[in-house]
């Protein structure tokens, strides 16, 4: 059953291959088409498009359908074709002709363009939440091992000292940045296209400024052949907010994986966060953090094809566009799924003590003498030569007992600063205005 349908069906083939996975997307939906619906009606009634009866039975009734969904019991008909038809086909079953004047002065271009708009803005505000948890944790672990030393690398040789107060805090700080672009992907997804029905505006005298309050929107996307272009355009700067996320989870993972190897040894976890092998009974695998790569490694490919997608699509509507949602939805939910696992991972996380009084990390230290060298007047170029000397002649003394004191070092971790920053970035999201605003409309 399509809205659209005049006096000929489609093909059924044509009907199976152009609908897709759009009905199963749609779900991820239904809430936010309704909320779009109800302030739609609302601007309606507001410039005599509706009468105040005909508002109220549709809120009434709206607001039934929103309290469906809210409890899951909400369905899309076999033959109904996208939730947008599903919910005015509901309405008109119920009011009759008033149902029919829902989609009055908009299209479904511009319809599931808010729905969209209203799902990433939800998403990313749940996505920010779930960040801020995890980097609540890197924090409390950065200061609870400051004193851990362990190797650092560069070129995957050993290279200087490191220590686990740095590596849980460089991650919680990498966070922190990553939610910076989440900030600027909600910006770009918080303006309002609703009332550019096809792409080229309608010719009733709809007010736009009225929904983008209602739906607690910053502002509009103004220019209406372009609010129909920025489909595509916001999927892709979400997508790649959300690939910096997966990117940090990605390395923290590979790093685990490294450190849990027992040629490393720095790490362990309990037997029940690891799994076995049917054949070797000594193994401890870390297919949480494998997995955990894999599938953020994934997320990081999502804004490579979401451009390519949309690559040389002229301006308006195309349905390439369709694909875009099965793409980028689920990975929501799999980028949420990432850091809860690995908030369970690394809060019961095992760290051994005394790395680097082995031996075989000696050279580690090497920088430390150089710089003793120095503080005694020794230029540091003289001072480098005689160390370097001394580790290939096999006369290389050393200790493992450092003093860094400078900002973000071993020995000052500016937690405390690096906290700041990420409260500061999340108290600008505008998140208790949309929330009150949608609340409003959806209050009884």
């Amino acid at each position: 059953m399509k809205l659209w349908q005049k006096d000929k069906a489609s093909l059924k083939e044509v009907e199976t291959f152009t609908v897709g996975k759009d009905r199963e997307m749609d779900m991820y939906l239904a809430a936010f088409d309704i909320l779009g619906s109800l302030a739609h009606i609302a601007m309606l009634e507001s410039v005599g498009l509706l009468t105040k009866d005909e508002l109220t039975k549709l809120q009434k009734a709206l607001k039934d359908i929103y309290e469906q969904v809210q409890q899951n019991e909400f369905r899309l008909q076999d033959d109904v074709e996208d939730i947008h038809s599903q919910v005015e086909i509901l309405l008109t079953r119920q009011l009759g002709d008033i149902g029919k004047k829902i989609h009055s002065a908009r299209s479904r271009n511009d319809q599931v363009l808010v729905d969209i708009k209203l799902f990433l803005r939800n998403e990313l505000e749940e996505l920010v939440k779930d960040i801020l948890s995890l980097f609540d944790l890197l924090q409390i672990q950065s200061e609870k091992y400051r004193d851990y030393l362990l190797p650092g690398y560069t070129h995957l040789q050993l290279a200087m000292p490191s220590s686990f107060g740095l590596w849980f805090g460089a991650y919680g700080e990498s966070l922190a940045d990553d939610v910076l672009t989440i900030r600027a992907a909600y910006e770009i997804v918080n303006k309002n296209p609703l009332g550019s029905a096809a792409g080229y505006g309608s010719s009733f005298p709809i007010n736009r400024k009225l929904t983008t309050t209602l739906l607690g929107f910053d502002d509009l996307n103004y220019n209406v052949v372009y609010a129909q272009m920025g489909r595509g355009k916001a999927e892709r700067v979400v997508a790649q907010a959300l690939s910096n996320v997966a990117d940090t989870l990605s390395r923290l993972s590979m790093d685990a994986c490294l450190y849990l190897n027992q040629n490393f040894g720095f790490i362990s976890f309990p037997a029940e966060l690891t799994t076995g092998s049917s054949i070797m009974p000594h193994k401890k695998n870390p297919d949480v953090f494998e997995l955990i790569r894999s599938h953020c490694n994934r997320i990081k490919a999502l804004p490579n094809e979401i451009m390519l997608m949309t690559t040389n699509l002229p301006s308006g509507y195309h349905r390439d566009l369709q694909l875009l949602k099965e793409h980028l939805f689920p990975a929501f939910s799999t980028l949420k799924e990432c850091i809860g696992m690995a908030g369970l991972m690394l809060s019961n996380i095992e760290i051994r003590k005394d790395i680097t009084a082995d031996e075989q990390y000696k050279y580690i230290f090497s920088v430390e003498e150089v710089n003793k060298l120095v503080n005694t007047g020794i230029p540091f170029r003289d001072a480098y030569k005689k160390i370097g000397m001394d580790i290939e002649s096999g006369n290389f003394s050393w200790n493992n007992h450092i003093n860094h004191t400078h900002e973000g070092s071993i020995g000052n971790l500016c937690t405390a600063e690096i906290k700041k920053g990420m409260e500061k970035v999340v108290a600008s999201f505008p998140f208790q205005k949309v929330n009150a605003a949608l609340g409003k409309l959806t209050e009884n």
